[in-house]
């Protein structure tokens, strides 16, 4: 019952150890670790799966020379681990050996010529305060390891109380957030996106929102990452592409809508075809609607490749801008490679001229249109104008308003830029 891989402990070979040693009882229990390789699936996009293979061989190899060698190292599947300490371990010395297994995991490692870096994520638990029973704590350790992963990853953590009651809290929201569309719970609302040189509106982008019952408008900051995570993400998206081609449609041209697109949404291969028939439903032109991907989604190469749908998309009008600019770190690299019609500069730039006029030179130099996002105050609006974006969007042009008062909006649109306080 070895990993065929690696030739560590199964999971069941580790379930049975650690069953054996709760059996064994005594006032101190075994410690439980779960380790999971971060960016691991990275590694094997680029580099291939010969490659992960490798680097999983190696990361065994690792795990296996910084034990004791009764302690039991086990692959349980894909790139996670697991440790079951033979002896007692006390919360100190299990933290100083998890420092120790994240600092060894992040070496770089040698695969076939190339270097490759990733890094590691552990939760533990320790029995018999967090449990007494195997299932239980293989689930206290794993609520730990995800922990981990939402601080930031690279860090241990250990099994405590209240992470239970997120996790139990996060079950709830997902069961709800499954019954949000057929319900009718979910709304799209619009914030207006404006053109400093004409001062004309240009458009909105459509911004999600979930009408929970008992709890109000909920942003998609609270429910979004849950969406992408559990799948959701898929059938929530081509409803907001559906819905705002609709909503778009009542606009006078040449008025666009712009949606955001989850990574995840390309990955089934099902977008262009989600697209094409929302625009033929609407009767909208797809130069009206503009699609925002962030860099993450370009990263990804899974099925029917990201950037063939992009181009599949724009040689039916539609838009595509890169949104979020300069949060991550290949977006010079992407502005190159892909012919975006639009740059948005992430709101954290807001204040800083040297970046906005950067940029905004960038994108002219290039033919791309560039949107400053988060604009507040008249002096940033201003700052935008002289450093040469050519939209901008933000509390002071207006609020994320539902599709009445977006169509209210566009009615007295003349004076928008004139007088910021009325539009909001």
């Amino acid at each position: 019952m070895t990993d065929p891989l690696t030739g560590l402990a199964d999971r069941r070979q580790f379930r049975d150890c650690l069953a054996e040693q709760l059996t064994a009882g005594g006032p101190d229990g075994p410690g439980v670790m779960l380790i999971d390789l971060d960016r691991f699936k990275a590694v094997n996009d680029a580099l291939g799966h010969p490659a992960g293979d490798a680097l999983l061989q190696s990361a065994a190899r690792r795990l296996r020379g910084a034990l004791r060698p009764d302690d039991t190292v086990a692959r349980l599947g894909g790139d996670e681990f697991a440790v079951l300490f033979a002896r007692p371990v006390d919360r100190g010395s299990m933290s100083a050996i998890a420092a120790r297994l994240v600092e060894l995991l992040a070496r770089p490692y040698l695969l076939r010529g190339q270097v490759a870096l990733v890094g590691a994520s552990i939760g533990g638990a320790i029995a018999p305060e967090d449990g007494t029973d195997p299932d239980r704590l293989m689930s206290c350790a794993d609520l730990a390891l995800y922990q981990s992963k939402g601080r930031g990853r690279g860090c241990f953590s250990f099994f405590a109380p209240e992470m239970q009651s997120r996790a139990d809290e996060r079950r709830r929201l997902e069961i709800a957030l499954r019954a949000a569309l057929p319900r009718g719970e979910l709304a799209l609302h619009y914030q207006p996106q404006v053109n400093l040189h004409s001062q004309a509106l240009a458009g909105f982008e459509a911004l999600l929102r979930w009408n929970r019952p008992g709890n109000g408008l909920i942003p998609p900051t609270a429910f979004i990452p849950l969406a992408e995570e559990t799948g959701l993400i898929g059938s929530i998206g081509d409803w907001v592409v559906r819905e705002a081609t609709v909503e778009a449609a009542r606009w006078p041209a040449p008025l666009c809508v712009a949606v955001n697109v989850a990574p995840q949404q390309f990955q089934d291969g099902r977008l262009v075809g989600t697209v094409r028939a929302a625009l033929a439903a609407a009767g909208l032109p797809g130069s009206r609607l503009e699609l925002e991907v962030t860099e993450s989604a370009l990263l990804e190469d899974a099925g029917w490749c990201t950037r063939d749908q992009l181009q599949a998309l724009k040689e039916m009008g539609v838009r595509i801008s890169l949104d979020d600019f300069g949060t991550g770190y290949s977006s010079l690299s992407q502005l190159r490679n892909f012919p975006f019609d639009r740059v948005k500069i992430d709101r954290s730039f807001a204040d800083d001229a040297a970046v906005v006029r950067a940029v905004a030179l960038l994108g002219a130099s290039l033919g791309m249109r560039t949107t400053a996002e988060g604009v507040e105050t008249p002096e940033q609006l201003e700052r935008m104008r002289a450093e040469g974006c050519t939209e901008a969007q933000g509390f002071l042009l207006g609020l994320p308003m539902p599709p009445e008062e977006a169509a209210a909006l566009i009615r007295r649109s003349d004076d928008l830029l004139h007088k910021p306080g009325e539009v909001g």
